[in-house]
């Protein structure tokens, strides 16, 4: 099968309608076995429960193309857990494990024309989906669900790709204490929108959110985890209840620890500690790990020593293993790559 004619090195970070997806139903308590089609569009009720009271979760992964034409995916499995979890957190029936795994390949081999070659730096980013599609009136779960997965060929998140961002201290919470921060739920990153406008217009690539009960602690962006880099050389990333736990953070700290031997501690990092801090990055599936050059807290500025021109040394040499790895071109930890075809 042939690539489609795209400019792969010129891709943003945006949406194109490829040629198949993934859809199964949860009806009569169970899910059915699922289909590919080649519709994009939803019909829905007015009164289904996503409409109403916004029960969804989602999830984000991506498919590569390997120097040796292998197309692979990182870790889905992980993808499948996360889902899940979120999904019992908001009373959505959890959809299967292995059913999520081979849904995931179905849709990556159905639009193989759309998958980014290898060195091109664009990647097939993949978005499972589950929603309440059945009416409901009152406040309580809705009793059907549909279950979907789509891909598109992206390019880099940030526009500069892996140039240094800068951050605003944000006013706004992202998460509630005890709340649904820890999910994968749209109506967190709903809550980060009004933020998100507010910072790009006053010239800020992103935010940072503070802890939700005393505003001290660093806890992430609208839609990334934080991983920090002391001046010792320690990785140190946030722990919080109302933070996502973030496949790629949690593969980059493994990455830190048991391939280049550095110390990673995770912890609640108060905010006065950043200007004690060497590097910052911002990670995600999307972004893989993006640097921070300055976080501005309300005009005052607190600029990283490793700049805004580029990625510091420790982030830089994380972000080239973990992408070698995603790329084939590292042997990463048994189990991280599943091989589509």
């Amino acid at each position: 099968m042939e690539k489609k004619n795209l400019e792969w090195g010129n891709l943003g970070f945006e949406y194109h309608v490829t040629d198949m997806r993934y859809v199964s139903d949860y009806k009569d308590g169970k899910w059915d076995e699922g289909r590919l089609t080649a519709d994009a569009t939803i019909p829905m009720s007015e009164c289904a429960g996503i409409m109403q009271y916004c029960q969804q979760v989602f999830e984000g992964l991506k498919a590569y193309t390997t120097k040796d034409g292998h197309i692979n995916t990182f870790r889905p499995d992980l993808n499948a857990d996360r889902i899940r979890e979120s999904a019992m957190r908001i009373e959505m029936p959890p959809f299967p494990k292995e059913q999520f795994l081979a849904a995931v390949d179905e849709v990556v081999k159905a639009n193989y024309a759309w998958i980014p070659p290898y060195g091109t730096g664009a990647t097939f980013y993949i978005r499972p989906f589950e929603y309440a599609s059945t009416n409901v009136i009152g406040v309580k779960p809705a009793a059907g669900y549909q279950f979907r997965i789509f891909g598109t060929p992206v390019g880099p998140y940030f526009k500069g790709g892996a140039k240094p961002i800068t951050l605003c201290v944000s006013d706004f919470d992202r998460a509630a204490p005890n709340g649904t921060g820890m999910v994968k739920a749209g109506l967190n990153y709903a809550m980060s929108l009004h933020a998100n406008v507010l910072a790009h217009s006053q010239g800020y690539d992103e935010n940072m959110f503070l802890d939700p009960a005393t505003h001290t602690y660093v806890e992430e962006t609208g839609g990334a985890n934080f991983l920090f880099v002391t001046k010792d050389g320690e990785i140190v990333t946030p722990k919080s209840a109302s933070i996502l736990p973030s496949v790629t953070r949690r593969s980059l700290v493994y990455v830190a620890e048991h391939m280049l031997g550095m110390k990673v501690t995770q912890r609640a990092i108060p905010f006065s500690e950043l200007k004690d801090m060497a590097e910052c990055g911002v990670c995600g599936t999307a972004a893989v790990i993006c640097p921070v050059g300055k976080v501005v807290d309300h005009g005052k500025e607190i600029c990283f020593p490793s700049g805004m021109e580029k990625m510091g040394p420790v982030i830089q040499k994380l972000y080239d293993t973990l992408t070698g790895i995603q790329m084939g071109e590292i042997e990463g930890p048994e189990g991280w790559i599943h091989r589509v075809m």
